[in-house]
């Protein structure tokens, strides 16, 4: 394996700009069945908020710009012996091919390759009971030429020799963490719904990885990966739309689905969907970054524990803040994280805690009396641009187990300056990227009233 990928990195194509493939058109809407990475696993709540404290350490690691620079958060050690961390949070499910076979996908927010193993599968990750995609068993599978401008438009790229198909694009794309996969660019039907939802079935043509070398931090209930990012290969630019949104159920509801949508008509669901809505909208804008062109970042002002606000120059939040549809937990620079970890210590008003088998670092000792009357906890706001205050519930940020008598605050720290909003957070939350307008708007919400309104 190791020469092949010596082989492909010295082959490395120079970018070149693509033109966006044909999409979802002006006035349709593509909807998709959403599940989070362990529901159905049988899990109790203390071991699935201790699975999602290591993806979000791994998640930093993964966005870290400096891959040198290890990253230093307060999440206890890895998960054993055996495996790699896993970074999957919530998983899309689409069809790939004629017949349809099902895939199911990182939905992630950031990166912009789309791509899922294939046969044959040279050396891949074990992927549960999910059959590997198989090309040559598609009608409407087509391997790109390395010469088609979609190809040149990725970064590393290479004609693929006799073993891989004359002259196919043959792509290696990594990741900050070391994870990678290899494999050829392909187009193919990918359908979007299914027969729990066959008001919503949509057909699209997609560019895709055919991945068949994919090493790292994957896990057994994944096959892949949908960038979601602002790059021209991100499934929201390939199907052309202006806008996307995803609702997230609760990670510890296993019984109801969440979902994501894409084009036009995304950024009306806010409006003609608001009875599953339970609070007020609010609108914020979406930033450009040319250092990281991929990311959504959003114009953070401040912190608020409680009534009071963190003492943070409002220069460092502003230009510095992703949210992201992959990341687990709400990570902070490490000062700004002591410095909300102590304003919650002093207003919470109970002894600290080691966090047990939730592996997290902002924990309080439950009394007794907790059991029939839950103790109060400062409200958490982060504030946005526009006015836009993001009141989190007590659910989005606080995790209590009560057999261990121990309530956990889960927000991480990391190295270096960025603050990444997490999907913990984003619970319960219709998030809604404007691409046309950058805007980003959201609301409280029954995620799973609004799926099963679509």
């Amino acid at each position: 394996m190791r020469q092949q990928l010596v082989t492909l990195l010295v082959l490395i194509a120079l970018p070149a700009r693509a033109a966006s493939a044909p999409g979802a058109g002006a006035g349709g809407v593509v909807v998709a069945r959403v599940t989070h990475a362990d529901a159905g696993r049988g899990l109790a709540m203390p071991e699935i908020v201790r699975r999602m404290a290591h993806r979000a350490r791994a998640r930093r690691r993964l966005l870290s710009a400096a891959e040198a620079a290890p990253v230093r958060a307060r999440v206890r050690a890895g998960l054993g012996a055996g495996g790699g961390i896993v970074t999957n949070e919530y998983l899309m499910h689409v069809s790939v091919g004629t017949p349809p076979r099902p895939v199911a996908l990182t939905l992630d927010t950031g990166s912009d390759l789309v791509w899922t193993q294939c046969a044959p599968c040279l050396d891949c990750f074990e992927q549960g009971a999910a059959p590997v995609l198989d090309p040559a068993a598609s009608s409407t599978h087509a391997a790109l030429p390395c010469d088609a401008p979609l190809c040149r438009a990725l970064p590393f790229t290479s004609c693929g020799g006799r073993s891989w198909g004359d002259r196919s694009c043959v792509y290696v794309y990594h990741y900050g963490d070391r994870s990678l996969t290899v494999g050829q660019l392909a187009t193919d039907s990918f359908t979007f719904g299914g027969d729990d939802n066959a008001g919503g079935l949509a057909a699209r043509r997609v560019t895709f990885g055919c991945g068949h070398i994919n090493k790292g931090i994957f896990q057994a209930n994944e096959t892949g990966i949908a960038g979601f990012g602002r790059g021209r290969w991100s499934l929201p630019s390939q199907l052309n739309v202006t806008s996307f949104s995803y609702c997230f159920t609760s990670m510890f509801d296993t019984k109801s689905s969440s979902v994501v949508t894409l084009g036009a008509a995304a950024a009306e669901l806010l409006h003609t969907h608001h009875a599953a809505h339970t609070g007020d909208v609010r609108t914020t804008r979406l930033i450009k970054n040319p250092s990281q062109p991929s990311l959504y970042f959003v114009p953070l002002r401040g912190i608020s524990v409680g009534g009071a606000r963190v003492a943070v120059p409002e220069s460092r939040l502003r230009s510095s803040t992703i949210i992201d549809s992959g990341a687990s937990i709400t990570t902070l620079p490490e000062d700004v994280y002591e410095a909300v970890k102590a304003e919650f210590v002093s207003q919470v008003g109970l002894p600290a805690a080691a966090a047990g088998s939730a592996a997290l670092d902002l924990c309080f000792a439950l009394p007794v009396a907790a059991l029939w009357r839950r103790p109060a906890v400062p409200a958490l706001t982060l504030h946005l641009d526009g006015g836009a205050d993001w009141e989190l519930p007590r659910g989005n940020y606080v995790f209590e187990d009560y057999a261990a008598r121990v309530l956990c605050v889960v927000l991480d720290a990391a190295a270096g300056e960025q603050v990444v909003i997490g999907n913990y957070q984003q619970q319960n939350t219709h998030v809604v990227y404007d691409l046309e307008n950058d805007v980003l708007s959201f609301a409280p919400a029954r995620c799973d009233k609004l799926a099963a309104s679509l």
